[in-house]
């Protein structure tokens, strides 16, 4: 029978060696990424101004996993292994016989799951001698991330801040300055992308895409300076599989094994980190169901294209093969910045494509309403992104209380609320609104995408 307890801890000897590459048990090969002058396949000279070799190598690597370098492991213990756990206040209050689990990534210091990747990524750039990194970051959960690593591996960070989260946030900004980053908001007179944007929009609240354009913009007009992104490519996934590898040994632990594995995504980073290593399991034949939530103001694998598309609104970024609402879509500025991207994760996407991974998309209200249940039985106070995940979590255990399955349900907790009680207040204010996507901005978006030749194998 499965244990009663309530936090599943793992002792710092137990903390995963190794990061698990799913590239080489996915059910169908991923398309490249290709080079949007040649339309050529991307070659790790193509990508060598912007990132370290090792980041490159991990980009394409077909070993099923990475050796995590002691020195990173050394970082990863002023917080991991991070707790798992047992949802019992919220399972008595839904009357469900499902048992909730949530792995607790709030812990790390800047409050999410971001610093897995930040940390590493930071290390990777110090052993090239890189002294500045530019990155963007949307609610601040990755900004924060980034200035956290660059300040233990003593590198200059840059940071641009979609400009509706900047405003929002004010808070991440602090916390991002607080340790020795520069922090703008996005888009900035001081990029040609910037100033491209702000010509045609002086009033635009920014997205990832345009922040995302500013910053490698920077890194490749600065010859000290590489980039740094917090979702999406591949090596990024790849740090974050030590969530799912610890949830994994911890649910051993007290003989339970995951039914459904839900979280939230916007670029899919959290979410791979947790559900990747069941993925594994699932295309081994088990029979888990792999959910992944998006906000329905920018459903992006609910009502988006799998096609070729940039990764930035500039297109400066190379092509990758992805679910995309198209790189010029600009999303309604809800209060889950982290969520509010055109595009998606390749290795995700093509998940979702082979259906493998379910999508759901939910509206903002709902999501806070979830927030508040959590907050209510549990205590913590979850970031809006995490919020979708926890609607998500909540619905599949009512199902179960109407079915009387007793599955079990494993949901990351992927970042806290403590800077986000501003929208708190609103929503519980009565302030806060839905947003519906704007569908003709979307189709107007999509059919701006490149027309790409697939490469044939």
């Amino acid at each position: 029978m499965p244990s009663e307890e309530t936090k599943i801890l793992l002792r710092e000897s137990e903390l995963p060696q190794r990061w698990y590459n799913i590239n080489p048990d996915l059910p169908a090969p991923l398309a490249p990424p290709i080079h949007p002058g040649t339309g050529k396949p991307l070659g790790p000279e193509d990508l060598a101004p912007i990132f370290p070799m090792e980041l490159i190598k991990q980009e394409v690597s077909m070993e099923p996993w990475i050796d995590i370098p002691d020195e990173i492991k050394q970082v990863y213990k002023i917080w991991r292994p991070s707790p798992l756990h047992r949802a019992h206040n919220l399972e008595k209050h839904l009357g469900t016989p499902a048992r909730i689990y949530f792995k607790n990534e709030s812990v790390s210091p800047p409050g999410s799951h971001k610093p897995n990747t930040a940390v590493a990524q930071a290390y990777y750039n110090k052993q090239e001698g890189v002294s500045r990194i530019a990155t963007e970051t949307g609610a601040g959960q990755w900004g924060s991330a980034l200035s956290f690593a660059c300040c233990l591996f003593d590198i200059e960070c840059k940071v641009y801040m979609v400009k509706v989260s900047y405003e929002q946030k004010p808070y991440r900004r602090i916390l991002m300055e607080t340790w020795g980053a520069t922090c703008v908001p996005s888009p900035t007179d001081t990029t040609n992308a910037g100033r491209k944007i702000l010509e045609q929009s002086p009033d635009s609240p920014g997205s990832l895409g345009i922040a995302i354009s500013e910053a490698v913009e920077d890194a490749a007009t600065h010859d000290n300076t590489k980039y740094s992104l917090g979702s999406v490519l591949n090596h990024v996934l790849l740090h974050q599989t030590i969530v799912g590898l610890e949830a994994k040994q911890q649910l051993k632990l007290v003989d339970e094994e995951a039914d459904a594995v839900i979280g939230c995504v916007g670029g899919g980073s959290n979410f791979a980190g947790l559900a990747f290593p069941f993925v594994k399991d699932k295309l081994s034949g088990k029979n888990i169901d792999i959910i992944a939530i998006e906000p329905k103001s920018c459903p992006t694998l609910t009502a988006g294209q799998f096609r070729y598309d940039f990764g930035d609104t500039a297109q400066l970024t190379p092509l990758l093969k992805m679910f995309t609402l198209g790189h010029t879509f600009v999303p309604e500025p809800i209060h889950a910045g982290g969520l509010r991207y055109h595009g998606m994760a390749p290795l995700v996407s093509l998940l979702v494509d082979q259906k493998v991974i379910e999508p759901r998309a939910y509206h903002q209200l709902s999501t806070f309403e979830a927030a508040i249940t959590f907050a209510r039985t549990e205590g913590l106070v979850c970031a809006p992104e995490t919020s979708h995940a926890l609607r998500a979590t909540i619905d599949e255990a009512l199902k179960c209380k109407d079915t009387g399955e007793e599955k079990c349900i494993l949901v990351n907790y992927s970042g806290h609320g403590f800077f986000d009680l501003a929208a708190i207040e609103r929503y519980l204010a009565g302030d806060l609104q839905d947003h519906e996507y704007a569908k003709d901005e979307v189709e107007k978006a999509l059919a701006g995408l490149p027309e790409v030749a697939e490469p044939t194998s």
